[in-house]
């Protein structure tokens, strides 16, 4: 019979026993430990030694890519400085040949001239003074190159009421760098009107008079464009837009071609001071004064000379203006021509032009 102590023993014994069998198990057969760390968790996380190494890493890609941007502006503002400087040039070489026909040109119809005695040159107008002597008359020219058509205007004295006044006091009263005279007059009353259809700021100043007895209109428009001959309707002188224009006889030279001079105009005078306005085919102005000592028909030009005098210097429009004692030519403030009448005749139209 088991005692009480021998009782507790072994159920302790009992109890254990499932323990040490497990454990001498183990010991016998002992299974390798499987230890091996998550390696990968470890490098998602780096330590501050690893932190600092890659900010420097990112910091000098950032600078790289700055340091590049930089250059690739650089280089792009280099470029596009390059284009358009070559641009620049192409335009400025593409203006110098455009205008070098315009030049050579120029120079053909300057030569025919001969050397000029005075210019007077500004943005808005260049006039080159010439004297000319071919061999029967004396005469003196002025080449106009208007670079703005309000750098020419016509004076009317006396607002169209009959007044007269010279070339010179007109070009005082304005403050006109020349000046000539221009359409011709009737007298009548004492006073002195504008001869047929005049044109004074864009408008008629008695009316539209068509053309009559071979007399023609001369004039400018609103581009700044000579434009002249004989009118029969006022709608047909309205299609030229004329911003000021005066009437005399005759045209000598139109489209490059002459024009037939009417017998009595041949003759009456023969010679005489003569004013002549044209234009070349670039749109410059010749103004032509030719000198003569009274108007018997003994002095001066006769119209033929006059108009083979221009066509040979390549103007292709021409238009007699008032002669006579009326030819006035006035340039920087003095008087170039000689007046026959020994004095500037007072007329009411001169044709005016501005510094």
């Amino acid at each position: 019979m088991r005692t009480p102590v021998q009782r507790v023993n072994r159920f302790f014994m009992l109890l254990t026993a499932p323990f040490f069998g497990l454990l001498l198990c183990l010991w016998w057969y002992q299974p390798p430990l499987d230890l091996k760390l998550n390696t990968e968790q470890f490098a998602a996380a780096p330590g501050p030694l690893e932190l600092t190494t890659s900010l420097k890493n990112d910091l000098k890609l950032a600078e790289s890519s700055a340091s590049y941007t930089i250059d690739s502006i650089g280089a792009s503002a280099q470029l596009y400085k390059q284009t358009t400087n070559a641009m620049n040039a192409i335009v400025n070489t593409a203006k110098a040949q455009a205008s070098r026909p315009e030049q050579i040109y120029n120079r053909r119809i300057s030569a025919r001239l001969g050397i000029p005695a005075d210019i007077v040159n500004s943005d808005r107008i260049t006039i080159e003074l010439y004297r000319l002597n071919p061999g029967n008359y004396k005469a003196y020219a002025l080449k106009i190159k208007l670079k703005d058509a309000s750098a020419m205007k016509m004076s009317l004295a006396g607002d169209g009421s009959g007044g007269a006044e010279t070339t010179m006091r007109a070009v005082n009263r304005y403050g006109a760098t020349a000046g000539i005279n221009a359409g011709g007059f009737a007298d009548k009353g004492g006073k002195r009107y504008p001869l047929s259809t005049t044109v004074v700021g864009g408008q008629y100043l008695y009316g539209f008079e068509p053309s009559y007895k071979d007399l023609s209109f001369v004039g400018l428009n609103k581009s700044g464009q000579l434009i002249g001959g004989k009118f029969f309707s006022r709608t047909q002188l309205d299609q030229l837009e004329p911003v000021f224009g005066a009437t005399f006889v005759p045209v000598l030279l139109k489209n490059n071609t002459k024009m037939v001079i009417p017998d009595k105009w041949k003759t009456s005078p023969k010679r005489a001071p003569r004013t002549v306005i044209g234009k070349y085919k670039d749109d410059q102005l010749l103004v032509l004064v030719a000198d003569g000592y009274n108007e018997n028909g003994n002095s001066g030009a006769t119209l033929e000379e006059i108009q083979n005098k221009l066509y040979n210097m390549g103007v292709i429009d021409a238009y007699n203006l008032d002669g006579g004692g009326s030819s006035s030519l006035i340039f920087r403030g003095k008087v170039i021509n000689n007046p026959s009448d020994g004095n500037l005749r007072q007329v009411p139209t001169s044709f005016l032009f501005f510094k």
